[in-house]
């Protein structure tokens, strides 16, 4: 079991990016596409984060053409570059399962005045 927690704390970022659940972010994912390799920009509502350590994710939520797209991003892993909190949202759930049922302004989290 100790060697198993050694090669998983070598997978751990060292500083990882302080967001919540509500907040809007702006993921850099490095996409591998054949030989080559680009960096693509996800934005969205961070709807739910789970686990701990090295299997810490988070699923991001955003509407594209009237369609919700989700994904869920591993915290640790390399192929995510960045993530960068674009608005603070004020939210009373830790889970906002309940976004997937509402369209418009209702699907809209309210922000949160930060100084």
């Amino acid at each position: 079991m100790d060697a198993l927690k050694t090669i998983a704390a070598g997978s751990v970022k060292d500083t990882t990016p302080e967001f919540g659940i509500g907040d809007t972010v702006r993921v850099s994912v490095n996409i591998r596409e054949g030989e080559r390799e680009r960096i693509q920009m996800f934005e969205g509502t961070v709807i739910a984060k789970r686990g701990s350590g090295v299997a810490e994710t988070f699923t991001v939520r955003r509407v594209a053409y009237g369609v919700g797209v989700e994904r869920v991003f591993p915290l640790h892993s390399p192929n995510v570059q960045d993530v960068k909190v674009i608005r603070y949202g004020k939210v009373r759930r830790s889970k906002l399962y309940y976004l997937r049922d509402r369209v418009g302004k209702a699907a809209k989290v309210k922000e949160q005045i930060r100084k």
